[in-house]
């Protein structure tokens, strides 16, 4: 059933055009590679804004914790500011200042990984 001459107008166009058959058809491979080239290329975006930064920031303070020595100056993730006493293996005993006379002092036993930040090395 040819609707208004549509099939026959369509028909005669496609022949009458040779330059229409020239055009190269894109391949499926290259097609599927361009549908998924702003995917990958978000992933890989991501991957330097924020995991990379993130790796760096861990080896540092790793590497803060690991020259950890008796008489830093620290701060812990929870606030509390002393002086490192003793070293343990995982653990660290702070002190944290006087309690009433000078030779009354306070300690506090952590954990190494709860130390944010050394503010201040002291020379022994």
């Amino acid at each position: 059933m040819d609707l208004f001459g549509i099939a026959a107008y369509a028909a005669e166009t496609a022949a009458a055009t040779p330059a229409a058959s020239a055009v190269p058809e894109v391949s499926p491979v290259m097609s599927g590679i361009v549908t998924f080239l702003p995917l990958v290329a978000i992933i890989v975006l991501m991957y330097f804004m924020m995991i990379r930064p993130q790796r760096k920031r861990e080896k540092e303070t790793k590497a803060m914790i690991d020259a950890l020595k008796v008489g830093d100056k620290i701060v812990t993730i929870g606030g509390i500011m002393g002086k490192v006493a003793k070293i343990k293996d995982d653990t660290v005993i702070i002190e944290t200042g006087n309690v009433g006379t000078p030779n009354e002092k306070s300690y506090v036993k952590m954990e190494r990984d709860s130390i944010k930040t050394v503010e201040q090395k002291l020379s022994n």
